[in-house]
């Protein structure tokens, strides 16, 4: 299992209340502890059983189809004088994020306390270990323990998830017993559990009836039979609890009851099979059609059932339906459900009664459930009655062509409409078609249906202005990916305008549109290299906070840390990837397109800082979700980050064929041009050719401040250090640039001065260049200089400068970074981190024993390296021991 994690705050994730991580609202009867019929019969035998069970923090009443599982829990937890958190697995939502929401949400709905602060996860196939810790915390520290019961649990087929569960069970010790009812053997370690003596079993064989209980049962039918006809009806049935309630049912509806249960012979077929279809036909007509209609359906209220029946008494019969049997459960708050077996033998009835009514009861069922349900229920009835046109319609109206980006119901929203006919026709069928392809990166085949929506909605006129704003994402969108700032601008504007035409309800339903629009806008305007521009798009988007709007969050974060790297701000870039890496672990995000960016923007920063290896890793870890990114300022700046570190490697040949790589775009990038340049320069300056570096930055001298401060460095190389020293007095005055082009031009300039045999003035430079180094731990540039700084500076001033070779070297010497000059104040989680350094463990060690993930042990580790101004674990410690702080 992975190790779990911890918010750096220590405080929840922002959620929105009563909604699941794909944005719908919780369905509260699967909070509801289902009410047992009239006829129901509490065996005493089992009650003390699961009495005797909370002794052990984990029971498991495992049995087939109707054995009377959730009917006995449920009579059980009602007289529990402890809370009870009830929560029916639904196989419609097998992600891990939405089980533990709901099962979060479940404890809530109890009233236990201590696990209000844990949060919620935001995506839907991912949770934050850190959430699980948390939960697990909150449940140990309880004074009184909470019974958690997950009704159907054999629905929860994702291994993960069991994982997850054991994790959480084992860690929150006497504050929660687990009841697991389920048809099938959980993945859970149940042979560890069972050797521990920990787990309690309740299997077939107990909740089998026995002669005397189903005597009583069928008394509670209004049935007397023998214990000699008891004993032999209990054979037949093997005791099966709905058998034998089916079995009563049937009977009393025979003129000789007794005489029936006696003689009844299952014959060839199952016990079900027969005893349903005699349910079924001993109803009248009317009912029995009502039956038939909602077997299509997971759940249903009377509403719903009148719609698919064309009737509208709905409600008294399903509460009888109820009140006479088991078989139409009651889910509490007015919804219902049939029993699954029941369910299924409905079904096979309606297919063979009425051949070609199933689509026509999901499309009433998706017509009904479009005004007043779920979003997700409303697309599977439409998709299951084969009407692609109104299906695609629906999710374009409801503003949730987003989603398709969002990482919350992308999967299950592609696999849903990938089995749309090609023959679907009109603009909602295009838009679907092109979100999806642009959401896996393939604009090629995106834009014949983006232009056939346009075409369409421009016939439609302005009636359609839902249709017209998911356009408008998907152009903006377009034109990030194609490297078209004026696309995106007009995208993003006709998007502004239509927003004024939706109803402020659904624009507050869907905050992702205007995330995703920013997001996109302002990698558009990056890429253009108006940064100011961008940063004001781009912070718009980053100031979401739900799980709707995390991963364009993630990507405007990382975007904006790109940005201050671009412009000479290191340590401000890696806060900036940090703070999006941790927002994506606490919403458990993965494997999007921020994350690459991100890793890359690291990857640089290691490289300023002479840490190849780990620059090498971050570069691997770039492109591991993603090989071909699918924009071009991914695209850029992992090229940028590659090429730079074939240079600190000495690898000229390589950053040179890297950093010349084409960028496939509309329009060349400013900033990505200059850093070529860049790289271009310097790759020469290694190989001796101080001209020809020169003029590979003729064409972006006075663009970018750290062009000019590389021109000047390569005109000092050709021997002209006035011409350098020109240069650098012509950048603009002030801190517009940040401390890596000043570190540079510090040392250009002290060398310039060198030559012209000031070296008061170039040690006083010197010396500023290394105070501002150290800030940023930066060592590439001191490597990148040659001799005569050693020779300018005094060694026992100076006693850990770098000492690398000069920039025709092709390798690197191991040298001490140089100390730091103020330790930070460490906080009381970083010390953490810091003693357990100490006693050797591992970082995955480290996360176990702090109940945090292992990414945010690293993010804890590096303010730590930073602050003690040290690279490596032994460092960390030898430099912590030196300042007391172990």
């Amino acid at each position: 299992m992975s190790a779990v994690s911890e918010r750096g705050d220590n405080s929840p994730g922002p959620t929105a209340a009563g909604v699941d991580p794909l944005g719908d609202p919780f369905l509260r009867t699967r909070f509801a502890v289902p009410v047992p019929p009239a006829t129901f019969l509490r065996r005493e035998r089992l009650a003390e059983h699961l009495d005797q069970a909370l002794a052990t923090p984990l029971t498991m009443v495992n049995g087939g189809a109707g054995a009377g599982k959730t009917l006995l829990v449920a009579d059980w937890a009602a007289q529990l004088d402890q809370p009870v958190a009830w929560l029916t697995a639904d196989a419609a939502d097998p992600a891990p994020g939405v089980f533990w929401a709901y099962l979060l949400e479940a404890l809530r709905a109890c009233g236990a306390n201590g696990i209000r602060d844990v949060g919620c996860p935001a995506e839907a196939g991912m949770v934050d270990h850190g959430l699980l810790a948390r939960l697990a915390a909150g449940l140990n520290g309880r004074g009184r323990p909470v019974t958690v019961v997950l009704d159907e649990y054999d629905r929860v087929t994702d291994p993960e998830i069991a994982d997850q569960l054991a994790f959480v069970l084992h860690h929150a010790g006497q504050g929660v017993h687990l009841v697991l009812v389920t048809r099938t053997e959980p993945t859970l370690p149940l042979h560890r559990y069972r050797a521990d003596g920990t787990l309690t079993e309740i299997r077939d064989a107990e909740l089998a009836f026995t002669p005397e209980e189903a005597a009583t049962l069928l008394e509670l039918h209004g049935l007397c039979l023998g214990g000699g006809a008891a004993r032999a009806l209990v054979e037949r049935t093997r005791g099966w609890a709905a058998g034998l309630r089916l079995c009563a049912l049937a009977a009393q509806q025979s003129s000789d009851p007794e005489t029936y249960l006696k003689e009844f012979e299952a014959g060839q077929s199952t016990i079900a099979d027969f005893l349903l279809a005699e349910v079924l036909k001993r109803q009248p007509p009317p009912t029995q059609d009502l039956l038939l209609r909602v077997s299509v359906l997971d759940r249903f209220c009377p509403d719903l059932a009148n719609a698919l029946a064309g009737r509208r008494d709905a409600g008294p019969v399903l509460a009888e339906l109820h009140r006479a049997n088991a078989f139409v459960e009651d889910l509490g708050h007015s919804w219902y459900r049939l029993h699954p077996l029941f369910a299924e033998i409905l079904a096979a009835h309606l297919r063979v009664r009425f051949p070609h009514l199933e689509p026509e009861l999901h499309r009433r069922a998706a017509e009904w459930l479009r005004h007043t349900g779920p979003l997700p229920e409303t697309l599977a009835h439409g998709a299951a009655a084969g009407d692609w046109r109104f299906t695609a319609r629906t999710l374009v109206d409801d503003l949730a062509i987003g989603q398709f980006f969002t990482g919350l119901r992308s999967g299950d929203l592609g696999e849903l409409f990938s089995r749309m006919p090609h023959g679907t026709t009109g603009p909602d069928a295009d838009l679907v078609r092109a979100a999806r392809e642009l959401s896996d990166g393939d604009l090629g085949h995106a834009r014949p249906h983006l232009e056939h929506a346009r075409r369409e909605l421009t016939r439609a006129g302005s009636d359609r202005a839902a249709a017209r704003l998911g356009l408008a994402l998907l152009d903006t969108l377009a034109a990030r990916l194609t490297g078209s700032p004026g696309g995106a601008e007009h995208a993003a504007r006709t998007a502004r305008e239509l927003r004024q035409d939706i109803p402020d309800h659904l624009l507050a339903k869907h905050p992702e549109l205007a995330a995703l629009t920013q997001t996109h806008l302002g990698a558009a305007r990056l890429w253009a290299g108006r940064f100011e521009d961008a940063r004001a798009a781009l912070s718009a988007a980053a100031a979401g906070s739900d799980g709707a709007t995390a991963l364009p969050r993630e990507e405007s974060l990382t975007q904006l840390a790109l940005i201050d790297y671009l412009t000479g701000w290191p340590t401000r870039a890696e806060r900036g990837v940090l703070a999006a890496l941790t927002d994506a672990d606490r919403f458990s995000l993965a494997g999007s397109t921020g994350s690459g960016l991100g890793h890359a923007v690291l990857a640089a920063v290691a490289v300023d800082r002479d840490e190849l290896g780990e620059a090498q890793a971050l570069l691997d870890r770039a492109t591991a979700p993603q090989p071909v990114p699918r924009d071009p300022v991914t695209a850029a700046g992992l090229l940028i980050a590659r090429a730079r570190l074939h240079l600190a490697r000495g690898e000229v040949r390589a950053a040179l064929e890297t950093a010349e790589s084409s960028v496939p775009a509309d329009v060349p990038s400013p900033w990505a041009e200059a850093h070529t340049a860049l790289v271009v320069s310097a790759a020469h300056l290694a190989e001796g050719r101080p001209e020809t570096a020169v003029k590979a930055l003729e064409d972006v001298v006075g663009r970018d401040a750290a062009c000019t401060v590389a021109a000047a460095r390569a005109h000092l190389a050709a021997g002209d250090p006035g011409t350098a020293l020109d240069l650098l007095d012509a950048l603009p005055p002030g801190r517009r640039s940040g401390p890596a082009v000043t570190v540079r031009a510090l040392l250009v300039r002290a060398e310039a001065t060198v030559r012209q045999g000031d070296h008061t003035t170039a040690r006083r430079l010197a010396a500023r260049a290394l105070l501002e180094a150290r800030n940023e731990r930066l060592l590439r540039p001191f490597r990148e200089t040659g001799p005569w700084l050693r020779r300018l500076l005094d060694p026992d001033a100076f006693p850990r400068l770098p000492a690398g070779p000069g920039p025709r070297s092709g390798t690197v010497r191991e040298a001490g970074r140089p100390s730091a000059l103020v330790v930070d104040r460490l906080s009381g989680r970083e010390r953490d981190v810091l003693q357990r350094l100490a006693l050797m463990m591992t970082t995955e060690e480290i996360a176990a024993d702090l109940f945090v993930s292992v990414n945010t042990v690293k993010t804890h580790l590096k303010s730590v390296y930073r602050k003690l101004g040290v690279n490596r674990r032994n460092e960390a410690v030898h430099r912590a021991r030196e300042l007391r702080l172990l």
